[in-house]
Order: structure tokens, then sequence, then C-alpha cells
């Protein structure tokens, strides 16, 4: 019995140390970007303790966050960094959702899991999900830089990434739309609709959720990719003109900055910080908008 009892509170407290070790990891992260990268956001000392006040650092936060890179990115801000960062995310994306759910349906929909095909897909998307980062790389550089003739450039960026993502958003949309009851789509079927009004009408708004999550796993992965993007976005850290002109990616920003700027260890901090809240921020912005929509779902129904 004492066993027994022993054994039931080791288990208790792995249970429950476990996420408290998680949350103190993330809290640990946060605290240090903030502690290190927050001398960037400090207005200057040449004014009175007014200067200090929550207006000054706000003003100083909006000019980090829109100035452009000064002295190799020692000083100014990144606001040329952002804008190609979300370039290269919708490039990404644009390709990734389309294909990315009809990959998906077909998968879930209109073969079954003893399908050659299906079979074949599925191997494919398992191998292209634990391919490193630096031959998705090379592989964009030899096929969107140089075959396709994209250069460095946006484009061969938002590619690039997008064959990285897919694996991510195909299989989180397939198990969500499998985790819908067959119930429904006899009852469905029963009413007289189409396969495909079954899909969009009864199917795709309940997995709502599965798709969801596979797109904040491929913005997480694309915003915090690196390595791929060393070969077809490029270093140029001016704003860009148009999809097809080179631009750095916040990660890449970052890399350089900690590896080859010396003194830029200020900056490269508080870039990485502003990574993470982005990451935050959708995060909650995806988490809210599925709450929304399903209790709109239930309202309705």
């Amino acid at each position: 019995m004492a066993t027994s009892r022993w054994t039931g509170r080791l288990l208790d407290v792995c249970v429950w140390g476990t996420p408290v070790i998680v949350a103190g990891m993330f809290l640990w992260l946060i605290s240090d970007l903030i502690l290190r990268g927050s001398a960037a956001f400090q207005p200057g000392t040449e004014s009175t303790g007014a200067s200090y006040s929550l207006i000054a650092v706000a003003e100083q936060i909006l000019r980090f966050l829109t100035a452009a890179p000064e002295r190799a990115g020692r000083g100014g801000g990144i606001g040329p960094i952002l804008v190609s960062t979300g370039m290269i995310l919708a490039v990404c994306m644009s390709v990734v959702v389309p294909i990315g759910l009809g990959t998906a349906m077909f998968l879930s929909e209109l073969v079954s899991d003893q399908n050659r095909l299906g079979r074949l897909v599925r191997r494919s998307l398992d191998l292209l999900a634990g391919v490193p980062s630096i031959v998705f790389g090379l592989f964009g550089n030899a096929v969107f830089c140089q075959w396709l003739g994209f250069r460095y450039s946006i484009v061969a960026g938002g590619l690039t990434l997008a064959c990285m993502v897919l694996p991510l958003l195909i299989r989180s949309a397939e198990e969500g739309f499998r985790s819908v009851p067959d119930s429904q789509r006899h009852a469905a079927a029963a009413l007289g609709f189409s396969r495909w009004s079954t899909v969009f009408r009864v199917i795709l708004p309940q997995s709502t959720p599965g798709i969801v999550a596979g797109l904040i796993l491929g913005l997480g992965r694309a915003l915090a990719e690196t390595a791929a993007l060393l070969f077809t976005s490029g270093y140029v850290d001016r704003m860009p003109r148009s999809f097809l002109d080179s631009g750095r990616s916040l990660s890449i920003h970052i890399y350089d900055l900690s590896m080859n700027v010396p003194g830029g260890n200020q900056n490269a901090h508080a870039s990485a910080l502003v990574l993470v809240v982005l990451l935050i921020l959708i995060n909650l912005t995806a988490h809210r908008l599925t709450y929304r929509f399903l209790h709109r779902e239930v309202r309705y129904a």
C-alpha cells in the first residue's frame, strides 16, 4: 500500500510538473528577450525624466518597427525587413492554402486508405515533413532561382517555404476532415447533397480547428525559417520594390546580426522579441477566430 501511494504521488508530481516546466521555459525565453532587447526600445537620455514616459517608449518602438536598418543593422529599425517577411509569407500562403486543402480533401474524401495513389501521397508527405530545411533551400535555389529564372527574390523564397509548409497543412487538414463523423456524410447524402456540397457545407466548417492548427504550424515554421531562405530570398535589407526583388526575412536578419555583425546583439534580441510577439499574436488571433466561428455554427445550427 505504501509503495502504491508513493507511486501515485510521484505520478502526480510528474503530471503537474511537466506543464510547469514547459511554461517556465517559455517565460524564461520571453524574459531573456525582453531584458536583452528592451535597450533598443529605450528613448535617449538627453532629455529629462519625461523622456522615459510610455509615449516616448511607444515612439521608439514605432521608430524601430518602421525605420530602415543602419550601419549593417547595428542601428535603425526593421521596417523593410518586416515588409519583406510579410511578402514572403503572402506568397507562401497563397500557394499553400489552395493546394493543401485540395490535397487534404482528395486524401480524406476521394480515396480510401488502401488506394495506391493515396498511400504514395501520404508517404511522400511524411518524407517531406522530415527533410531538413537546408535541403529545401538547395532545391529552391536550383529550381526557383536558377531553372525558373526568379534568381534571389521574394517569390523564390515564398515558393520554397510553401514546399516546406505543405506537409504540415495537408496532414492537419486531413485529420480535421476525418474527424467529422460519417453519420453526417450519410445524413447529407440522404438530404440530396452532392459530394462537393457535403464537403463545403458540412465537412469543411466542422474541420476548421484542424485547418487552423495546420495554418498556425505552417506560419510558425515559415516565420522562423532561416536556412531555406538563405539560398532563395537573399540578404538585401532595403525596401523591396516588387515580389521579384530580393528581400531579407526577419529570421535571416536576426541570424546576420548575431553571427556576422559585431555589436549587433542588441538589435538581434530586439528583432527576436518582435518575431516572438508576432507568433503569439498569430496564435491568439487564430484561436479567437476559431472560437467565434465554432460558436456561430452552434448558434445557427
